[in-house]
């Protein structure tokens, strides 16, 4: 009976460290995906930049009408983010 509950702990902690393990080797596969689209470049916002320009004139037009809250450039990229 003694050694029934030794071979199960034992089961128990080689499932245990095979489970780790394999949970690092995902995590370390995801931490490459990240870092392959990082570096090619998968997350460079190529939208805002371009359109910009197009509403450049309503923080000069918020200062000449003396409204209160400007839009600045921040805000302004984030209200012209694509929504999904």
């Amino acid at each position: 009976m003694r050694f029934q509950s030794h071979l199960n702990t034992y089961q128990v902690m080689k499932i245990m460290l095979f489970l780790i393990l394999v949970s690092l080797l995902l995590a370390a596969g995801f931490l490459l995906a990240y870092l392959r689209a990082a570096g090619s470049g998968q997350f460079d916002d190529e939208y805002t930049p371009a359109i910009r320009m197009l509403f450049d004139d309503a923080t000069q037009i918020a200062s000449v009408t003396g409204e209160n809250t400007p839009t600045t450039e921040k805000q302004q990229d984030e209200d012209l983010k694509p929504s999904l």
